[in-house]
């Protein structure tokens, strides 16, 4: 597999969230608006980048037995310092975004590419995976925050775009609207995936 298609199977054909179908917690979650979505992309996507990189540089030295515990304690340590980077320049978005940001530890995504990628292959195709799959991440989470925030706000990246007196629908803002779009988004993705086959 090229460098390339490393990177881009993230983005598209593997895209984590709809067509792997992890990482629904932060899916579901944090999605209530497009900057929600970006900053917790982002965020994963540090954390992805730097755990596949370490964790491909030390697979020869973590023996089987505690592989998952080690892989975890990496991916904790770059998650406190996302988290605290986060609460330090973008307050904001710490206080949005709350419980989410220590979830990353657990987050399948994260585990699964430290475990079905990084724990296999050297660090450079270890760092595109990480990137490619926390890009794509980043892509779905913004594109479901977008979705939910216009329909549900009338407004795109905290913009409003209609009337400041006019509501949006107020179940795009609540859960079921997060289900809602998050299923409707990866019909789509699927149909397109099949259409181009």
């Amino acid at each position: 597999m090229s460098k390339m298609q490393i990177l881009l199977k993230g983005i598209v054909k593997e895209n984590p969230t709809f067509v792997l179908v992890l990482g629904m917690c932060p899916s579901l979650g944090v999605t209530t608006s497009a900057i929600n979505g970006l900053g917790m992309g982002l965020a994963t996507t540090f954390v992805l980048l730097m755990s596949n990189i370490l964790i491909s540089m030390l697979k020869n030295f973590i023996p089987d037995k505690v592989r998952i515990p080690a892989f975890i304690v990496v991916i904790a340590t770059f998650v406190s310092i996302v988290d605290l980077l986060i609460q330090g320049f973008v307050p904001a978005l710490a206080e949005s975004l709350g419980l989410f940001i220590p979830l990353i530890v657990v987050n399948c995504i994260v585990l699964g590419r430290a475990e079905a990628f990084a724990s296999k292959n050297g660090v450079v195709d270890s760092a595109l995976d990480g990137i490619g799959m926390g890009l794509g991440f980043t892509c779905a989470l913004t594109l479901i925050g977008l979705c939910r925030e216009m329909l549900g706000t009338g407004s795109a990246f905290g913009y409003k775009f209609i009337a400041p007196a006019a509501d949006g629908i107020l179940v795009f803002v609540l859960a079921p609207g997060a289900f809602l779009v998050l299923g409707l988004l990866m019909a789509l993705i699927r149909y397109l995936q099949k259409a181009n086959k």
